[in-house]
């Protein structure tokens, strides 16, 4: 990534590019290609609409850290459940599977960095290990939901 001669770039609301996610279908926008890319960090913003959830993963490389910027989060790690509030934070290492999800009328939306950026290690990272599991498997608080939309 190169920056501006200044050492560093702006990306405002209406720049960002929001789009589906492929698998779970949750409306996400990659900060950092929007700002040009790095290597070294991701960061998108998810926003989760009401009884959803993104995919149930886990990373090869990176660290995440899970922001709650709207609403109330929810997330299971593992074989734990944790409930973030508004400005609560979680860090998970790379091998823990994880997944955010929304059990809730209301939408959240999640801010996610990760550092490295996935896959920049040079290893070439194999589908069946991000996810050794469905990835459409919901947690145990939407049991009866469908997700994604069919």
């Amino acid at each position: 990534m190169s920056l501006p001669n200044d050492g560093f770039t702006v990306l405002l609301p209406d720049a960002q590019q929001w789009r589906e996610s492929n698998i779970m279908k949750i409306p996400n926008t990659n900060l950092l290609q929007d700002l040009g890319g790095s290597a070294h960090l991701g960061g998108r913003l998810w926003r989760l609409p009401p009884y959803s959830a993104n995919t149930w993963h886990r990373h090869a490389d990176s660290w995440e850290l899970y922001f709650v910027l709207e609403g109330l989060g929810r997330m299971r790690i593992g074989e734990k459940t944790v409930t973030v509030p508004r400005y609560g934070c979680v860090l998970v290492a790379p091998p823990m599977l994880r997944q955010i999800f929304n059990d809730s009328p209301d939408e959240s939306l999640w801010l996610i960095l990760a550092a490295p950026q996935e896959g920049q290690s040079g290893t070439p990272v194999e589908p069946s290990y991000i996810y050794p599991q469905d990835p459409k498997s919901l947690p145990p608080e939407l049991a009866g939901r469908v997700w994604p939309p069919q």
